[in-house]
């Protein structure tokens, strides 16, 4: 039995990002793909769930559980960082994330407290569409 790659949307606070990224990666994810959807909260998990992931998760655990397992984890760029995304990411939720061997494709996010240069003129539609077609070519053979 093949065991299928899994790709982890991670996200915070009402799970917006999530849910925009799992509605444009969902449908051209491969067939060998499980998208699973990881929210420090309820909320979050829930908005990436009626996003179109096939499952969700909540919670630390959650996150330092299916970080370690995952093959892909996109998300705002706060996931990597201690205490980010107003105090929501704690710190071993980030050293689970940021130490995870699966490629990380992260969104810049102004909320997170981190500018990144070169970022500041990128429209989230963009930044967003951008890292589809990240993910999209991390899952070609």
């Amino acid at each position: 039995m093949n065991q299928k790659r899994l790709i982890l949307v991670l996200d915070a606070q009402g799970g917006g990002m999530g849910a925009q990224l799992i509605r444009r990666l969902a449908p051209a994810l491969p067939a060998d793909c499980d998208l699973l959807a990881v929210g420090t909260n309820v909320l979050a998990t829930n908005a990436m769930l009626k996003a179109g992931a096939s499952r969700g998760a909540t919670g630390e655990n959650a996150v330092v559980y299916n970080a370690a397992r995952a093959h892909l984890i996109l998300g705002p760029i706060g996931i990597i960082l201690a205490n980010g995304i107003l105090g929501e990411v704690s710190p071993k939720m980030a050293a689970a994330v940021s130490g995870a061997a699966a490629e990380k494709i992260l969104i810049p996010a102004s909320h997170c407290g981190v500018q990144i240069a070169g970022a500041q003129d990128c429209r989230l539609e963009d930044a967003l569409q951008s890292a589809v077609t990240l993910a999209l070519g991390a899952l070609q053979p």
